[in-house]
């Protein structure tokens, strides 16, 4: 037996070295330079900590497969026939079995020590200095700024033309918004995050933050930002037909200028609903309503009732010479405000104003041939939801 223990020590000892000498070659460029293939670094400090876990890891993985695999060539080499080598004839060596046994468990727990760590670091929420809550919807995504009375929803801006490769796509295709989620850095940012209706999943991998949105229940994220700039993510969990044109749009601002942003916000939140009180007293004529229920439509229902109004058969139903549009207009009032329970229908009830939800119907029960001469005014719009609220 002590002359097998003693074969293993001199079979290492080549082994270690050529190891020692492979690391240092490959450590110093991965370190020295972060590689395009590798996965960021990330601006906060999460996002640092798991990417030093996963180097860490990385380089106990890249030792054990030099270890084991130069064992494994050396041998071939060393015990090769032509050299006339004779197979040993030998029994287990309990030492030896505990010693290989001993080590991957000294390894796992060495991994397993910073990862749980890392772990319960993500998960720590405790003393934010603000809390927004997130809500994914096909395919769009709603931010609420806790205690500051601010809310909005974010949306893609692509162009249908660069989708359709009719046009040069943009610099940052499909990773564009309406309007971005605003953050100040230096400040722990608690995320609520929940959904209305599949389930969604926010990730900014600058942040390290990749969190389901379950409809019923609320997950939570925390993020805390070093630097300024505009970071970028996407939905990452499997929801539908737009699934690929979710992006998020996340803009990190010094605090200032962050307090000036959402004092500016809110400013700008105020005129709109002031506007809209003074929409539902005015009749809008057909031309108008028209052109902007066009565009409503080319934002918010295009991508599923499709240009044509036909729809995609078996999937999406189609508007053109369709029972809702040409139908009893209350009836087609309520289903675009609350949606339709079970089928990829949203209310939009929070989503347009009520200008442009009268808008909408109007050009849905008018455009395409469909010519009923009806125009939905804001104030149906308001009294149906008066009327719901009730």
């Amino acid at each position: 037996m002590d002359n097998i223990e003693g074969g293993y020590v001199r079979l290492l000892k080549p082994i270690i070295t050529i190891n020692t000498l492979i690391l240092g070659m490959v450590s110093t460029p991965l370190i020295a330079q972060q590689s395009t293939l590798n996965m960021t670094e990330g601006v906060t400090g999460i996002s640092h900590t798991v990417y030093n876990l996963h180097m860490t890891i990385l380089y106990i993985c890249i030792a054990i497969a030099v270890i084991v695999f130069g064992i494994m060539f050396w041998s071939l080499y060393q015990h090769r026939k032509s050299k006339g080598a004779v197979a040993a004839k030998f029994h287990e060596s309990t030492t030896v079995e505990i010693i290989w046994t001993a080590i991957p468990i000294v390894i796992l727990i060495g991994m397993a020590i910073p990862s749980t760590q890392a772990l319960i670091l993500m998960e720590d929420t405790t003393e934010a200095d603000i809390t927004i809550q997130i809500t994914g919807s096909q395919w769009k995504w709603h931010y609420r700024y806790f205690d500051h009375d601010l809310e909005f929803y974010s949306r893609l801006t692509t162009s249908q033309a660069e989708i359709n490769n009719e046009v040069e796509k943009q610099p940052h295709y499909l990773k564009e918004v309406d309007n971005p989620l605003v953050l100040p850095i230096n400040k722990k940012v608690r995320f609520l995050i929940t959904a209305d209706d599949v389930i969604h999943s926010w990730w900014v991998p600058a942040f390290a933050v990749k969190k389901d949105a379950n409809p019923g229940f609320i997950n939570e994220a925390w993020t805390k930002i070093d630097t300024p700039g505009t970071y970028r993510g996407q939905c990452a969990e499997l929801c539908g037909k737009d699934h690929g044109f979710m992006p998020i749009v996340v803009t990190a601002l010094e605090p200032e200028a962050f307090d000036d942003w959402l004092a500016q916000a809110q400013v700008t939140a105020k005129q709109q609903l002031q506007a809209e009180q003074q929409s539902l007293t005015q009749t809008m004529d057909m031309p108008t309503m028209m052109s902007l229920g066009e565009d409503v439509y080319n934002r918010t229902c295009l991508a599923c009732h499709q240009a044509s109004g036909q729809g995609i058969p078996g999937a999406f139903p189609a508007l053109k010479n369709s029972p809702v549009a040409l139908g009893n207009v209350n009836k087609h009032i309520d289903i675009v405000l609350h949606g339709v329970s079970g089928t990829a229908m949203a209310s939009f009830a929070k989503q347009l104003t009520k200008k442009e939800l009268a808008a909408v119907i109007t050009y849905e029960r008018n455009a395409w041939g469909n010519n009923t001469g009806d125009i939905v005014q804001p104030s149906q719009i308001d009294a149906a939801l008066t009327d719901n609220n009730q």
